[in-house]
């Protein structure tokens, strides 16, 4: 093999290897980072849904005079939706995920796990107070302890 010869060999596998590890540098900075980009698609998802919970419980409160009771206040929430005509008429806008409409009975439920968000109630002060969570993270509305942070999200 003349020298011409093994230089262009060269050449073109010492081309295919600077390509091989471009892509390679390439995919493990954006693959990383689109991962991030969807947790953070995911968190605002789920903030959005928590929301609009709240929004519904404070429908809710002026309606009935009180927030659900805490046990079974999320099937009251999803029972409330399914009744009162004011929510009737709102559903469209109210159950829609990324333009995608949802059933009424996946409100309560995160969309990161499908985990169901916890609700409670401290009704031994006044104003009554509420606290719902997501339980895999730590976001949540209200407060059982501070009047100030009544519907108020902790992640603002």
């Amino acid at each position: 093999m003349n020298i011409d010869t093994r230089n262009k060999v060269l050449s073109i596998f010492l081309g295919i290897v600077i390509l091989g590890l471009t892509w390679l540098l390439y995919d493990s900075i954006i693959t990383p980072y689109q991962e991030v980009l969807e947790r953070e698609a995911m968190t605002e998802r789920v903030r959005a849904r928590m929301s609009t919970i709240k929004d519904v419980l404070i429908q809710y409160e002026i309606r009935n005079g009180k927030f659900p009771p805490a046990e079974g206040g999320l099937d009251s929430v999803v029972q409330f939706i399914q009744t009162d005509s004011a929510m009737i008429a709102i559903q469209d806008s109210l159950l829609t995920d990324n333009g995608e409409r949802f059933d009424v009975l996946q409100i309560v439920f995160s969309q990161r796990d499908g985990q169901r968000f916890t609700y409670t109630t401290n009704d031994t002060i006044r104003p009554p107070l509420y606290l719902l969570q997501d339980p895999t993270t730590e976001d949540a509305i209200g407060s059982l302890e501070r009047t100030t942070m009544r519907n108020a999200p902790n992640w603002n």
